[in-house]
Parts: structure tokens; C-alpha cells; sequence
């Protein structure tokens, strides 16, 4: 089984485990991206990365600090009133990833990754539903938190930096 296989699989088996009325957890998308890029490129890739899940599924959006800035991203978070959290490159650095890690991230950042990371700490260390999707110099991955049926409730953990 290739890595793509593998992680459909997961996300598979991640979505058998959830009641009818689950189906659709609250996501949260990691987003890298290269410099400049534009607010449909992003919304873009995106929609390509959730597929079927409705975007109004999506609570959080996260990237590298690094990143915060870039107006793209900003206007994507903005356009779809979604609050943009940002994680230093040491949290990116010590979460794994399932992509095998990106030359661009570890010469620049020193992280493997941000997209998949960045996913993950968002959701509270939730697993993957949807790895690393690259295009058009945007990577996504999708996290999505895992409700705990005592305290449907509770809030995911707050990340270090937010916009």
C-alpha cells in the first residue's frame, strides 16, 4: 500500500468511528504556502484537500509563525471568518508528520513539514483525516478534533501564537 492508500485508509477508518451524526467532525486545516501567493490559490487548494466535508465544517486554520503574514492567507482566514492560529517552528519541528518531509520547509524552517503539523496542533494533537495535499504553491492537511463524549464541551488546547 503507497502512502496516499495508506492515509485514505486512515481517514476511512477514521470516519467509520463516528456515530451518523458525527459523521462531520470540526476540522482544522495546516496550511504552508510559498510567498506571494494568492487568496484563490489558497481557497483553491483548500476545497481540493476537503473534498466532500462542507467548509463550514472548519473552526481553525493554522500555519507557521513564519507565515502569519502572508496576505493570501490572511484574506482566505478573513473571507471565511475563520481565525488564523500560528505555531513557532520548534512545535512544527517536534510533531511528526505522515509526508515525507519537504526540502523547502527544512532548508528555510528547519521543520519537515507545516502543513501537517500545524493541522494536528490546531485540532489538539488529533490525528490526520486528510495528509498533506500540495498545489499550486500551497500544501493543506485536515485534523479533526476528536469530541469527548463526557464533555462535548470542551475547547481545543490554545495554540502559542495567534493572529
Amino acid at each position: 500500500m503507497n502512502p496516499a492508500e495508506h492515509r485514505a485508509s486512515r481517514a476511512a477508518s477514521f470516519e467509520a468511528t463516528l456515530e451518523p451524526a458525527q459523521r462531520v467532525p470540526p476540522l482544522a486545516l495546516g496550511i504552508g504556502c510559498r510567498r506571494g501567493v494568492t487568496l484563490a490559490q489558497i481557497d483553491a487548494a483548500v476545497r481540493a484537500a476537503l473534498g466532500a466535508w462542507p467548509l463550514a465544517n472548519v473552526t481553525a486554520v493554522a500555519t507557521l509563525d513564519a507565515k502569519a503574514g502572508e496576505p493570501g492567507l490572511q484574506a482566505f482566514c478573513a473571507a471565511h471568518a475563520l481565525p488564523l492560529q500560528t505555531y513557532p517552528r520548534e512545535q512544527l519541528a517536534a510533531t511528526p508528520t505522515l509526508a515525507p518531509p519537504s526540502a523547502t520547509a527544512q532548508a528555510r524552517f528547519g521543520v519537515d513539514g507545516v502543513c501537517e503539523p500545524c493541522a494536528r496542533l490546531a485540532a489538539g494533537g488529533a490525528p490526520l483525516v486528510r495528509g498533506k495535499l500540495a498545489l499550486d504553491g500551497v500544501t493543506v492537511a485536515i485534523a479533526a478534533f476528536l469530541q469527548d463524549p463526557a464533555n462535548t464541551d470542551a475547547k481545543a488546547p490554545q495554540p502559542t501564537h495567534s493572529r
